[in-house]
Protein backbone atom coordinates (compact mmCIF):
# COMPACT_ATOMS: atom_id res chain seq x y z
CA UNK A 1 0.00 0.00 0.00
CA UNK A 2 1.23 3.42 -0.89
CA UNK A 3 0.36 6.83 0.82
CA UNK A 4 1.37 10.51 -0.12
CA UNK A 5 1.62 13.77 1.93
CA UNK A 6 3.20 16.75 2.23
CA UNK A 7 4.84 18.34 5.34
CA UNK A 8 5.74 22.24 5.87
CA UNK A 9 9.04 22.65 5.84
CA UNK A 10 11.46 26.09 5.69
CA UNK A 11 9.32 28.87 3.51
CA UNK A 12 7.87 25.29 1.26
CA UNK A 13 7.27 21.88 1.51
CA UNK A 14 8.52 18.58 1.74
CA UNK A 15 6.46 15.54 -0.81
CA UNK A 16 6.57 12.04 0.41
CA UNK A 17 5.75 8.72 -0.81
CA UNK A 18 5.38 5.60 1.88
CA UNK A 19 4.81 2.29 0.76
CA UNK A 20 3.77 -0.24 3.07
CA UNK A 21 3.93 -4.03 3.39
CA UNK A 22 1.34 -6.59 3.24
CA UNK A 23 2.36 -7.93 6.51
CA UNK A 24 4.28 -5.21 8.57
CA UNK A 25 7.26 -6.61 10.97
CA UNK A 26 7.22 -3.97 12.82
CA UNK A 27 10.88 -3.13 12.19
CA UNK A 28 12.73 0.07 11.24
CA UNK A 29 11.31 1.99 8.56
CA UNK A 30 14.00 2.81 5.26
CA UNK A 31 14.30 6.26 3.64
CA UNK A 32 15.37 6.70 0.40
CA UNK A 33 17.73 9.30 -0.02
CA UNK A 34 17.72 10.73 -3.80
CA UNK A 35 20.53 11.87 -5.68
CA UNK A 36 21.48 15.22 -7.57
CA UNK A 37 21.30 17.17 -5.79
CA UNK A 38 18.16 18.04 -7.27
CA UNK A 39 17.41 14.61 -9.47
CA UNK A 40 14.19 13.96 -7.18
CA UNK A 41 12.90 10.08 -6.41
CA UNK A 42 11.81 8.95 -9.73
CA UNK A 43 14.81 7.11 -10.32
CA UNK A 44 15.03 4.98 -7.09
CA UNK A 45 11.53 4.71 -6.92
CA UNK A 46 12.32 1.24 -7.49
CA UNK A 47 13.89 0.29 -4.23
CA UNK A 48 10.16 0.43 -2.86
CA UNK A 49 10.28 -3.06 -3.84
CA UNK A 50 12.28 -3.65 -0.44
CA UNK A 51 8.67 -3.18 1.36
CA UNK A 52 7.76 -6.29 0.53
CA UNK A 53 10.98 -7.67 0.75
CA UNK A 54 11.72 -6.49 4.09
CA UNK A 55 8.60 -6.41 5.82
CA UNK A 56 9.09 -2.21 6.71
CA UNK A 57 7.69 0.83 5.14
CA UNK A 58 10.15 2.26 2.67
CA UNK A 59 9.83 6.45 2.42
CA UNK A 60 10.82 7.73 -0.85
CA UNK A 61 10.70 11.82 -1.08
CA UNK A 62 11.51 14.71 -2.80
CA UNK A 63 14.23 16.92 -1.35
CA UNK A 64 13.04 20.54 -0.99
CA UNK A 65 14.01 22.51 -4.49
CA UNK A 66 12.76 19.41 -6.84
CA UNK A 67 10.30 17.45 -7.97
CA UNK A 68 6.73 17.28 -6.13
CA UNK A 69 8.22 19.18 -3.19
CA UNK A 70 8.03 23.05 -3.45
CA UNK A 71 11.12 25.47 -5.84
CA UNK A 72 12.81 27.82 -4.69
CA UNK A 73 14.65 29.30 -7.78
CA UNK A 74 14.60 32.73 -6.21
CA UNK A 75 16.46 31.11 -2.84
CA UNK A 76 20.21 32.71 -1.70
CA UNK A 77 22.84 30.42 -2.60
CA UNK A 78 23.23 30.32 1.29
CA UNK A 79 20.20 28.33 1.75
CA UNK A 80 21.38 25.11 -0.43
CA UNK A 81 24.08 23.52 2.15
CA UNK A 82 24.10 19.97 3.64
CA UNK A 83 22.91 21.51 6.95
CA UNK A 84 19.39 22.47 5.00
CA UNK A 85 18.97 18.75 4.03
CA UNK A 86 20.13 17.09 6.96
CA UNK A 87 17.29 19.08 9.27
CA UNK A 88 14.59 18.70 6.52
CA UNK A 89 14.96 15.17 6.58
CA UNK A 90 14.72 14.67 10.57
CA UNK A 91 11.67 17.47 9.79
CA UNK A 92 9.96 14.53 7.56
CA UNK A 93 11.36 12.06 9.98
CA UNK A 94 9.65 13.24 13.33
CA UNK A 95 6.45 14.80 10.95
CA UNK A 96 6.01 11.18 10.18
CA UNK A 97 6.51 9.71 13.73
CA UNK A 98 9.72 7.20 13.36
CA UNK A 99 12.07 7.25 15.90
CA UNK A 100 14.14 4.32 14.86
CA UNK A 101 14.98 4.27 11.14
CA UNK A 102 17.58 2.89 8.26
CA UNK A 103 19.04 5.66 5.81
CA UNK A 104 19.90 4.42 2.00
CA UNK A 105 21.48 7.08 0.09
CA UNK A 106 22.22 7.07 -3.48
CA UNK A 107 25.07 9.25 -5.21
CA UNK A 108 24.49 12.96 -3.54
CA UNK A 109 22.38 11.23 -1.31
CA UNK A 110 24.92 8.50 0.06
CA UNK A 111 26.97 12.03 0.77
CA UNK A 112 23.72 13.37 2.63
CA UNK A 113 23.08 9.86 4.45
CA UNK A 114 27.01 10.38 5.57
CA UNK A 115 26.25 13.80 6.69
CA UNK A 116 23.18 12.27 8.39
CA UNK A 117 24.89 9.71 10.34
CA UNK A 118 28.37 11.27 11.77
CA UNK A 119 26.01 13.77 13.82
CA UNK A 120 25.17 10.24 15.37
CA UNK A 121 21.16 11.20 15.68
CA UNK A 122 19.43 8.77 18.36
CA UNK A 123 17.40 6.24 16.43
CA UNK A 124 19.46 5.76 13.11
CA UNK A 125 20.03 1.99 13.25
CA UNK A 126 21.77 1.27 9.80
CA UNK A 127 23.42 3.43 7.00
CA UNK A 128 23.67 2.54 3.70
CA UNK A 129 26.14 4.47 0.87
CA UNK A 130 25.44 3.61 -2.71
CA UNK A 131 27.37 4.86 -5.56
CA UNK A 132 28.72 7.86 -3.14
CA UNK A 133 31.96 9.78 -2.84
CA UNK A 134 33.69 10.35 0.27
CA UNK A 135 35.14 14.31 -1.08
CA UNK A 136 34.36 16.23 -4.08
CA UNK A 137 37.98 15.97 -5.11
CA UNK A 138 38.37 12.55 -4.88
CA UNK A 139 34.97 12.43 -7.42
CA UNK A 140 36.76 14.91 -9.88
CA UNK A 141 40.15 12.72 -9.75
CA UNK A 142 37.96 10.17 -10.36
CA UNK A 143 36.18 11.74 -13.25
CA UNK A 144 39.33 13.18 -14.77
CA UNK A 145 40.63 9.71 -14.95
CA UNK A 146 37.08 8.31 -16.56
CA UNK A 147 37.34 11.41 -19.09
CA UNK A 148 41.03 10.23 -19.99
CA UNK A 149 39.25 6.95 -21.21
CA UNK A 150 36.72 8.72 -23.56
CA UNK A 151 37.76 9.09 -27.27
CA UNK A 152 39.53 11.79 -28.53
CA UNK A 153 36.89 13.41 -29.93
CA UNK A 154 34.78 13.02 -26.67
CA UNK A 155 37.47 14.11 -24.82
CA UNK A 156 38.33 17.17 -27.15
CA UNK A 157 34.63 18.46 -26.93
CA UNK A 158 34.39 18.67 -23.57
CA UNK A 159 37.47 20.32 -22.77
CA UNK A 160 37.12 22.87 -25.68
CA UNK A 161 33.61 23.78 -24.64
CA UNK A 162 34.14 23.81 -21.57
CA UNK A 163 36.65 26.56 -21.50
CA UNK A 164 34.42 28.31 -24.27
CA UNK A 165 31.52 27.78 -22.16
CA UNK A 166 29.68 26.58 -24.78
CA UNK A 167 27.87 23.82 -22.84
CA UNK A 168 25.01 23.40 -25.26
CA UNK A 169 26.67 22.83 -28.16
CA UNK A 170 25.76 19.58 -29.84
CA UNK A 171 29.45 17.80 -29.57
CA UNK A 172 29.29 18.86 -25.96
CA UNK A 173 25.64 16.92 -25.63
CA UNK A 174 27.30 13.81 -27.47
CA UNK A 175 30.19 13.73 -25.59
CA UNK A 176 28.62 13.75 -22.01
CA UNK A 177 26.14 11.24 -23.67
CA UNK A 178 28.88 8.76 -24.26
CA UNK A 179 30.74 9.24 -20.61
CA UNK A 180 26.77 9.01 -19.36
CA UNK A 181 26.42 5.65 -20.97
CA UNK A 182 29.85 4.46 -19.71
CA UNK A 183 29.39 5.05 -16.63
CA UNK A 184 25.71 6.91 -15.04
CA UNK A 185 23.25 4.03 -16.64
CA UNK A 186 24.47 1.09 -18.87
CA UNK A 187 21.26 0.76 -20.43
CA UNK A 188 20.11 2.19 -23.48
CA UNK A 189 17.94 3.84 -24.43
CA UNK A 190 17.91 5.50 -20.36
CA UNK A 191 15.37 4.00 -18.29
CA UNK A 192 12.26 5.97 -18.24
CA UNK A 193 12.61 6.83 -14.12
CA UNK A 194 15.86 8.00 -15.06
CA UNK A 195 14.48 10.23 -18.00
CA UNK A 196 11.66 11.67 -15.34
CA UNK A 197 14.06 13.03 -12.66
CA UNK A 198 16.40 14.09 -15.65
CA UNK A 199 13.53 16.28 -17.01
CA UNK A 200 12.02 17.45 -13.90
CA UNK A 201 15.54 18.56 -12.88
CA UNK A 202 16.30 20.06 -16.38
CA UNK A 203 13.10 21.96 -15.96
CA UNK A 204 14.03 23.85 -12.48
CA UNK A 205 17.65 22.83 -12.27
CA UNK A 206 18.61 25.65 -9.41
CA UNK A 207 19.71 23.06 -6.69
CA UNK A 208 22.12 20.76 -9.33
CA UNK A 209 23.21 23.97 -10.85
CA UNK A 210 23.84 25.44 -7.60
CA UNK A 211 25.47 22.87 -5.60
CA UNK A 212 26.91 20.50 -8.63
CA UNK A 213 27.25 21.96 -11.61
CA UNK A 214 26.03 21.81 -15.26
CA UNK A 215 26.53 17.53 -15.45
CA UNK A 216 28.36 14.82 -13.72
CA UNK A 217 32.02 15.32 -14.31
CA UNK A 218 32.24 19.26 -14.43
CA UNK A 219 31.23 20.29 -10.99
CA UNK A 220 31.33 24.06 -10.67
CA UNK A 221 28.80 24.19 -7.64
CA UNK A 222 29.50 25.23 -4.01
CA UNK A 223 29.57 21.95 -3.46
CA UNK A 224 33.08 21.52 -5.34
CA UNK A 225 34.95 21.22 -1.75
CA UNK A 226 33.16 19.23 0.46
CA UNK A 227 34.53 16.77 2.19
CA UNK A 228 33.73 14.06 5.36
CA UNK A 229 36.59 12.09 5.01
CA UNK A 230 37.69 13.17 8.52
CA UNK A 231 34.75 13.26 10.02
CA UNK A 232 33.60 9.24 9.35
CA UNK A 233 35.22 7.87 12.42
CA UNK A 234 32.20 9.22 14.22
CA UNK A 235 29.59 7.36 12.36
CA UNK A 236 28.48 4.47 14.66
CA UNK A 237 25.89 2.36 13.07
CA UNK A 238 26.22 -0.98 10.95
CA UNK A 239 27.29 0.54 7.06
CA UNK A 240 26.97 -1.43 3.82
CA UNK A 241 29.21 0.63 1.21
CA UNK A 242 28.29 -0.59 -2.59
CA UNK A 243 29.08 0.53 -6.32
CA UNK A 244 29.70 -0.53 -9.47
CA UNK A 245 32.32 -2.05 -11.49
CA UNK A 246 32.32 1.32 -14.22
CA UNK A 247 30.82 3.16 -11.36
CA UNK A 248 31.85 7.17 -11.98
CA UNK A 249 32.04 6.74 -8.00
CA UNK A 250 35.38 4.89 -8.84
CA UNK A 251 36.84 2.96 -5.73
CA UNK A 252 38.98 5.59 -4.88
CA UNK A 253 36.03 8.06 -4.36
CA UNK A 254 33.79 5.59 -1.85
CA UNK A 255 37.39 3.74 -0.14
CA UNK A 256 37.69 6.54 2.83
CA UNK A 257 34.00 5.06 3.65
CA UNK A 258 35.48 1.35 4.32
CA UNK A 259 38.56 2.66 5.40
CA UNK A 260 37.62 5.10 8.19
CA UNK A 261 33.98 3.79 9.47
CA UNK A 262 34.20 1.14 11.86
CA UNK A 263 32.70 -2.41 10.76
CA UNK A 264 31.44 -0.84 7.55
CA UNK A 265 30.81 -3.59 4.53
CA UNK A 266 31.50 -2.93 0.76
CA UNK A 267 29.87 -4.80 -1.75
CA UNK A 268 30.81 -3.82 -5.89
CA UNK A 269 28.50 -5.24 -8.80
CA UNK A 270 30.24 -6.38 -11.55
CA UNK A 271 29.16 -4.98 -15.11
CA UNK A 272 27.41 -2.18 -13.24
CA UNK A 273 27.72 1.50 -13.36
CA UNK A 274 26.22 4.39 -11.05
CA UNK A 275 22.64 3.34 -11.36
CA UNK A 276 23.47 -0.09 -10.47
CA UNK A 277 19.72 -0.06 -8.99
CA UNK A 278 18.39 0.38 -12.85
CA UNK A 279 20.60 -1.92 -14.41
CA UNK A 280 20.56 -4.85 -11.91
CA UNK A 281 17.10 -4.01 -9.67
CA UNK A 282 17.06 -7.56 -8.65
CA UNK A 283 20.55 -8.29 -7.63
CA UNK A 284 20.74 -4.63 -5.81
CA UNK A 285 17.59 -5.06 -3.79
CA UNK A 286 18.77 -8.60 -2.72
CA UNK A 287 22.21 -7.03 -1.42
CA UNK A 288 20.21 -4.39 0.60
CA UNK A 289 17.48 -6.78 1.65
CA UNK A 290 20.48 -9.09 3.09
CA UNK A 291 22.00 -6.05 4.79
CA UNK A 292 18.99 -4.71 6.41
CA UNK A 293 17.83 -8.57 7.72
CA UNK A 294 19.78 -9.06 10.71
CA UNK A 295 19.13 -5.45 11.85
CA UNK A 296 16.20 -3.86 14.17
Amino acid sequence: MQREITVPFHDGFTWARLTEPAEPTGRAPLFVLHGGPGMAHDYVKNLDALAEMTGRTVVHYDQIGCGRSSHHPDAPVEQWVPQFFVDEFHHLRGALGFDEYHVLGQSWGGMLGAEIAVRRPAGLQGLMICNSPASMQLWLEGAARLRSELPAENREALDRHEADGTLDHPDYVEATRVFYERHVCRITPMPQDFVDSEAQMLADPTVYHTMNGPNEFHVVGTGRDWSIIDRLPQIAVPTLVVAGEYDEATPETWAPFVERIAGARSHVFAGASHCTHLEMPDVFRGVIAGFLAPLP
